[in-house]
């Protein structure tokens, strides 16, 4: 049987580079084993993985994907049925129905609706109010084929013409008992990304997904390392006065570097269950496939799709150093701890990390034993992990994402 969970590891080095800020514009830090570390959060991470485009993203597997918004009712359900002929008041009131009918309504909403029910309505060509937008109170996660279902629903309702007093009796006579049922028989119906990295629902009839994969914010290895950067724009017009320096902008940013620690989970069956819609007990009988698929795009993301903060002054684009790969079926567990100590700097610090992660290793295995399978690709000075690892040598990224998707494919 196909062993439940895959972990991966990775250390990536990335020089002068702010990849991930905090509300006031600085690098995101973590205190941690008695030092403070550079750090990229999770949520970072995860969004430059689901939206990245190229070679081994998600969007390559052809499958639909998730609509992250608060305008998602309002540009994605009112604005094309009233482009198909509907009435705008009615495509309106539909649509809130719908929304309340899938969302619950809470008590900041239902007083917001009837301030809206007590306001004039706006002359012709006067424009929309602010209040007229069908908006979500906080970001809502709707896949492709949901939005598709639900639009046709609203297209039916409308073209029924109901009564503006008897819209939510209409929209629930139309979802009736069978609504919940027909999104649930949806294939995939909250989005690829949404059966990797999980939605939140408060409604009854969408069904909430869990993370099948689970995202460790990555740190420094070491102390933190900041400097700032101060820069100034010039005025390409203005210095050509002979009596002016030509500075059109001054200031500065901080600017940080480090090799970090990433970690990342797959819960193999949850992940099976998300996209086959079955239930967890039963992902041993279900097809494996796009799982798979989609572990060997995954290896290859986390190893090689960067943040991409200040993109235009920083590059920060890198690859990483080490790529080690877990499978087992015991629960997982971060090798964050060995860099509880920050690792010294100097005379190596690739040398020094990988020592560190390798004497963590040893000790783990001797305390709790071999979790399963390993594989490993890295660059710089790998072999004493290859010797604790029993490998001859590290593999390349592509063959070690071949292998872990082969894996998720085991019977």
């Amino acid at each position: 049987m196909s062993q439940r969970f895959l972990q991966i590891h990775t250390l990536t080095s990335y020089p002068g580079s702010l990849l991930n800020r905090d509300d006031a514009g600085f690098a995101k830090r973590l205190p941690f084993g008695g030092a403070t570390r550079t750090r990229v959060s999770s949520q970072c991470l995860k969004r430059h993985w689901r939206t990245f485009m190229g070679e081994h993203s998600l969007a390559a597997l052809g499958e639909p994907g998730s609509v992250r918004s608060r305008f998602t009712f309002e540009k994605l359900m009112v604005r094309p049925l009233i482009a198909g002929g509907v009435d705008e008041a009615l495509a309106r009131a539909v649509t809130r129905a719908l929304m309340g009918e899938l969302l619950g309504k809470s008590a900041k909403a239902k007083k917001e609706e009837e301030q809206e029910k007590q306001k004039e309505k706006p002359a012709k060509g006067a424009g929309k109010e602010k209040g007229d937008v069908v908006r979500t109170e906080q970001v809502t996660v709707l896949g492709r084929p949901e939005i598709e279902y639900l639009l046709g629903e609203a297209r039916a309702i409308c073209a029924g013409r109901p009564d503006p007093a008897k819209v939510e009796a209409a929209v629930k006579q139309k979802l009736g008992a069978d609504g919940k049922k027909n999104l649930e028989a949806l294939r995939r119906g909250a989005g690829l990304d949404a059966a990797l990295f999980g939605r939140m629902v408060t409604g009854d009839i969408l069904a909430r997904c869990d993370a099948a994969v689970h995202v460790a914010h990555a740190f420094t290895v070491h102390e933190e390392a900041a400097e700032s950067d101060y820069f100034s724009a010039v005025d390409e017009l203005q210095r050509a006065e002979e009596d002016e320096h030509g500075s059109g902008h001054i200031n500065s940013a901080e600017l940080t570097s480090g090799l970090f620690y990433g970690y990342v989970v797959v819960d193999v069956p949850l992940l099976v269950s998300n996209l086959e819609g079955c239930e967890r007990s039963d992902w041993p009988a279900a097809d494996h496939t796009l799982a798979a698929e989609v572990v060997r795009s995954l290896v290859h993301m986390v190893a090689t799709v960067s943040p991409g903060a200040k993109l235009g002054s920083t590059a920060p684009h890198a690859y990483a150093h080490l790529v080690l790969t877990e499978f087992g079926s015991a629960q997982p567990r971060t090798l964050a701890n060995a860099f509880l100590r920050p690792v010294a700097e100097r005379p190596d610090l690739l040398a020094n990390t990988y020592e560190a992660l390798r004497l963590h290793l040893a000790e783990l295995d001797g305390m709790y034993g071999v979790p399963g399978p390993r594989q490993l690709a890295g660059l710089g000075p790998v072999q004493g992990l290859c010797q604790l690892l029993g490998l001859e040598r590290p593999t390349a990224l592509d063959p070690l994402a071949r292998a872990a998707a082969a894996r998720v494919l085991e019977p």
